[in-house]
């Protein structure tokens, strides 16, 4: 089991910038896929960026490239979204995902994740 605790949201303006934190508990996440995804009112879990150095991915959706960078520390067992140049369209509730078996052809989807957090809301005013 992995236990996963996000934090870091919150509110700014267009242009501002936010650092979300995942903290992993439970087991060490350097063998784990890591993703960040995006849920808005109204519509299913997006994915935002993923991590898996073991499968030789790191990705981050269109768009958000170039404006938000994921990273990890195994050490720490933490995983982070750097969040720039936030725009309105930005806002969400966000959550990480973790899972030690994904496949590549599912890595990009909610359903190849089975460890989630409980969310941590970013909200971008214009």
């Amino acid at each position: 089991q992995v236990q996963l605790v996000e934090s870091g949201g919150g509110s700014v303006q267009a242009g501002g910038s936010l650092r979300l934190s995942c903290l992993a508990s439970g087991r060490t996440i350097s063998s784990y896929a890591m993703a960040w995804f995006r849920r808005v009112p109204g519509k299913e879990r997006a994915i935002v960026a993923v991590d898996s150095r073991r499968r030789g991915v790191t990705w981050v959706a269109d768009s958000v490239k170039g404006r938000f960078t994921n990273s990890r520390d195994n050490a720490k067992s933490t995983v982070y979204l750097q969040m720039n140049s936030l725009r309105p369209e930005d806002t969400g509730v966000y959550y990480c995902a973790a899972d030690s078996t994904v496949i590549l052809s599912s890595m990009y989807e909610a359903r190849g994740y089975d460890y989630w957090g409980q969310g941590t809301q970013v909200t971008v005013s214009s």
